[in-house]
């Protein structure tokens, strides 16, 4: 029988198929479910510095509303400086002591400085890697690419220099060349790269003519980037790669690993067919692995990479033009 054992982050894995950040691993039941299903990892709900910052501040706007009644008022509130993150830190620790499998803390901050505090708080809370989130959706019409990316690399530097466990970077697809920015990431320490944040994408509703923020599910179509860009990085880059976005089977992950990811994240898959969706593709993993003579994940990791696949345009645009050409003559040897 074939081995789904694998290592990712440099933590070792009883399986590549590890449950993405949600709001199904925001607590201790769920993250049990999680682990019964037979996940090789959990990565817990992220802890989110602008959600601090909001909170903090609708506090302050509480004491302040109770101070214009009564100075005494603003007793019956908890001082502003007991916020932050501790209950959130309470919880992972919780989490982590709740299930054997190994459990990935996440992060979402703002500044350098609070990237570097939160990181090590949720390090100390025995956590066995931590996933940041590096973001660069488009807001504004000033801030170029290069500081954007100069900003992300020294945030990641700070934060390998201040712990010691793994650490992995969900990225964004919006840079202006990926490629260059993973190793710039590669060359700072990293030792994984989770490949790709799904963010919510408003809609606008023609009838009540409001904007509207539907949860947006990933689809197999979806894969495709992930896996293309887990293709062209695989050999190239010393971190692993766990591919995100569009897994929902046992036939996604296996493409994903012939591709060159070390794992898979799964999230969607969850929320529409329950925690047996983890059972469902780490099985029918191991039975095409059976099927196909793979004693273990790494006699088939990259198999079909860039750097091994026959045909190097497999991963490239020339591959379009390619692919219109040989349509071009298809057609005309029809004609013929």
């Amino acid at each position: 029988m074939s081995s789904l054992g694998t290592r990712y982050m440099g933590i070792p894995l009883a399986n590549p198929v590890i449950a993405g950040a949600s709001d199904l691993t925001a607590n201790v039941d769920s993250i049990r479910r999680i682990e019964e299903a037979g996940a090789g990892a959990v990565v817990l709900k992220s802890l989110f510095e602008e959600q601090l910052q909001a909170e903090s501040l609708l506090l302050e706007e509480d004491l302040q509303a109770g101070e214009s009644i009564s100075p005494e008022m603003s007793h019956l509130y908890p001082k502003v400086q007991h916020g932050g993150p501790k209950e959130h830190l309470m919880w992972v620790k919780k989490s982590k002591a709740a299930v054997k499998i190994p459990v990935i803390a996440s992060l979402n901050a703002v500044s350098k400085a609070t990237w570097v505090e939160y990181a090590r708080a949720l390090a100390d809370q025995g956590v066995d890697g931590l996933e940041l989130n590096f973001f660069a959706t488009p807001r504004d019409f000033d801030t170029d690419g290069a500081r954007v990316e100069a900003e992300q690399v020294e945030a990641l530097t700070e934060v390998r220099k201040a712990v010691r466990i793994p650490l992995a970077v969900k990225l964004s697809v919006f840079y202006s060349n990926p490629l260059h920015f993973l190793r710039r990431l590669d060359e700072a320490g990293i030792n994984a790269f989770v490949l790709f944040n799904r963010f919510f994408q408003p809609d606008v509703d023609p009838e009540s003519e409001s904007i509207v923020m539907p949860m947006n599910y990933s689809t197999a179509a979806d894969s495709r980037l992930p896996l293309r860009f887990a293709g062209l990085v695989y050999g190239r880059v010393t971190a692993d790669v766990c591919a995100s976005t569009g897994v929902a089977t046992a036939a996604d992950a296996a493409k994903m690993i012939l591709a060159g990811a070390a794992a898979v994240q799964v999230v969607t898959a969850l929320y529409r067919t329950g925690m047996k969706a983890i059972t469902q593709i780490r099985d029918g993993l191991s039975a095409w692995m059976d099927k196909k003579s793979y004693a273990s994940i790494d006699a088939f990791r990259g198999k079909l990479s860039a750097k091994n696949a026959k045909d190097p345009w497999a991963y490239t645009r020339a591959q379009y033009a390619k692919m219109l050409l040989g349509r071009k003559d298809w057609a005309e040897a029809r004609k013929g």
